[in-house]
């Protein structure tokens, strides 16, 4: 909703502001000078970037404007999952999870967190790590090195098509003086006409270096922003998990392990301690009351 109001209130004042001044809004279509600068910039993504970059562009900008704002319940979850699979850990080695990191989506102990479920890099990471860990004995800063590389790898990779869309916004006032420049050379071509009929010649120049302007600072570039935000949002859940298992690697009780975690998590969405400590006893609870 957010997105959506944003992008009504940049509508609403260029457009608005431009028909306050007296301008007519039928002047601003222009679909030939649409056509050049966006055929441009599309056809220089299409050029600069793989094809894997090109797709993830697309579902990132398509997530931008369905991102839901990742709350208590979910940092829940992810602090409450890798209590229960360390937990897991301590009473019946690292053995004891291959039932659930082989095949998470048939796990029981997965299926109780489904909004971690529904994250594959997050999901992919915490299995493939855990698997690491049981592969063989491995010290806490040799653990470390290697999920910070890999987070590193990741996080490189989920911010190309942001980068891609950063830099194509960049290119987009060039693209417009690209097509007001052909929009003048058809003015020169047509000098011999009209005082009216040039006046349309030269405004319809004019408004491909607006379109230009607008597509950088009013679309690519917010979007772009935000999608690198989105982004930064997934790598905060690799980096909880990642300092929790090199905490507990280094021996850390359970509880301490996942607090450590706890810290990594965006500030203005990480869950206090209190509250995870009222989260494990209410956890320890419905245990013992199972067995």
């Amino acid at each position: 909703m957010q997105k959506f109001l944003g992008a009504l209130i940049i509508v609403a004042c260029v457009l608005g502001g431009f028909a306050m001044a007296g301008g007519s809004l039928s002047v601003l279509w222009q679909p030939s000078e649409l056509l050049i600068v966006v055929g441009a910039a599309m056809g220089s993504l299409i050029i600069g970037n793989p094809k894997e970059v090109l797709l993830g562009m697309w579902h990132q900008t398509k997530g931008i404007f369905s991102f839901r704002r990742r709350g208590e319940q979910f940092q829940r979850e992810l602090l409450m999952l890798l209590y229960e699979l360390l937990e897991t850990v301590e009473v019946g080695g690292l053995k004891a999870l291959d039932a659930h990191i082989e095949e998470p989506d048939q796990s029981h102990l997965f299926s109780k967190y489904p909004l971690i479920l529904e994250e594959k890099n997050l999901m992919a990471f915490i299995a493939d790590n855990f698997r690491l860990m049981a592969m063989g004995k491995i010290s806490a800063h040799e653990l470390e090195g290697f999920l910070e590389q890999e987070i590193e790898a990741m996080d490189e990779a989920l911010l190309l098509p942001s980068k891609s869309l950063h830099k194509v916004g960049e290119a987009m006032p060039g693209f417009g003086i690209l097509a007001a420049i052909l929009g003048i050379i058809i003015t020169m071509d047509s000098i011999g006409g009209s005082v009216a009929e040039i006046g349309a010649h030269v405004a319809a120049a004019l408004v491909g270096t607006f379109i230009g302007i607008f597509f950088c600072y009013c679309l690519f570039e917010p979007i772009s922003n935000a999608m690198a935000q989105r982004v930064r949002t997934e790598m905060s859940a690799l980096e909880c998990v990642r300092t929790t298992l090199v905490a507990h690697v280094a021996g850390k009780p359970t509880l301490l392990a996942v607090d450590a975690g706890r810290k990594l998590i965006e500030q203005d969405v990480k869950p206090a301690f209190k509250l995870l400590e009222t989260w494990v006893s209410n956890y320890e609870d419905k245990r013992d009351e199972e067995a």
